[in-house]
């Protein structure tokens, strides 16, 4: 395995809990200053491989080295290079804020003059100043999700592992936290971020790989594993409702299927490729066709997912 391209490198990794095996094999690799997306549904095994990786499990069989030092031989180096949130806050309930973040700076050989500045830069940044001096006790649920994940960046890592760092957050909440992710990537950090909101890789990881039963079943991009199950979509909606039949007779033609109704007078059918678009358009114009809306798009990682999993997202399970 190379020791220079990747921040993140498993190979073969194995474990088993009684009769369960939790991981049957799995490689995983993530480029230095990307964000690797680790998709699969629950009981795939995401849990498993990060905390392997993050040298609180040994796994039975397989190699990893995170940040060019070995999981098992070189665990003390691995744990200064890591940050780590998993998926429930871990914080001291009866700390405060402030005293929660400086007690990790603390043990990370901060001066305290330098724990407690990189608390307040981190308070803020997670939106908590105006509850640091309160105890977490007192927070919401969100409020101790955020600190949690504070907590995780006070060593300023250079490897962070992210294990569905955004459940239990509202909407608004995760996309600030999506752009606190964006950001630490930007200064060079490399992250492994373990999700079941598909908007979330799709909007952040660089390549994601899709576990489930213990092994990886697809990596690629995110483009990628969309084409993996099919080509693109062409979605027509015309300006004149009543030319709904023109339109389908348009896409019956350059389409590969019969024309669905998508909803509020859209059209959309599946194409070969992206040379099919210019084709819709032109032929829309000589019918005479004016459009309010056409656009040409891949299957979303909902799809890819459910296809390759059989299970349904969480976005799915949610809306149920």
């Amino acid at each position: 395995m190379s020791q220079q391209t990747y921040a993140i490198e498993a190979e073969g990794l194995r474990k088993r809990f009684g009769t369960t095996q939790a991981l049957a094999g799995v490689n995983l690799t993530a480029r230095e200053g990307t964000v690797l997306g680790v998709l699969g549904p629950n009981g795939a095994g995401k849990t498993t491989a990060v905390r392997v990786l993050a040298t609180l499990l040994r796994a039975d069989a397989g190699l990893a080295r995170v940040g060019g030092f070995d999981v098992v031989t070189q665990a003390h180096e691995v744990r200064r290079t890591i940050g780590l949130t998993g998926q429930y806050a871990s914080v001291d309930e009866d700390l405060t804020g402030t005293q929660n973040l400086v007690m990790i700076g603390q043990l990370l050989n901060l001066t305290t003059a330098d724990a407690r500045s990189r608390a307040r830069e981190l308070l803020t940044w997670f939106d908590l100043a105006d509850a640091a001096a309160k105890q977490a006790k007192t927070y919401s649920g969100g409020m101790r999700r955020r600190l949690d994940l504070a907590a995780s960046l006070v060593g300023r890592p250079a490897v962070i592992f992210l294990d569905e760092p955004t459940t239990g957050l509202d909407p608004a909440k995760r996309e600030d936290m999506w752009d606190v992710i964006r950001s630490l990537v930007s200064e060079g950090s490399t992250v492994l971020l373990t999700t079941q909101y598909l908007e979330e890789a799709d909007a952040l990881a660089d390549e994601i790989s899709v576990i489930d039963h213990g092994q990886v079943i697809a990596h690629d991009t995110p483009d990628g594993l969309k084409r993996t199950i099919g080509g693109s979509r062409i979605e027509v909606r015309p300006t004149d409702p009543d030319r709904l039949e023109d339109v389908a007779a348009v896409l019956a033609e350059v389409g590969q299927g019969v024309p669905e109704t998508t909803g509020r007078g859209r059209l959309s059918v599946p194409v070969a490729g992206e040379e099919a678009l210019p084709v819709v358009v032109a032929r829309l114009a000589t019918a005479g066709v004016a459009l309010t809306e056409l656009s040409l798009h891949l299957p979303s990682l909902d799809e890819v997912f459910s296809t390759l999993t059989g299970h349904r997202t969480q976005a799915e399970e949610d809306a149920a």
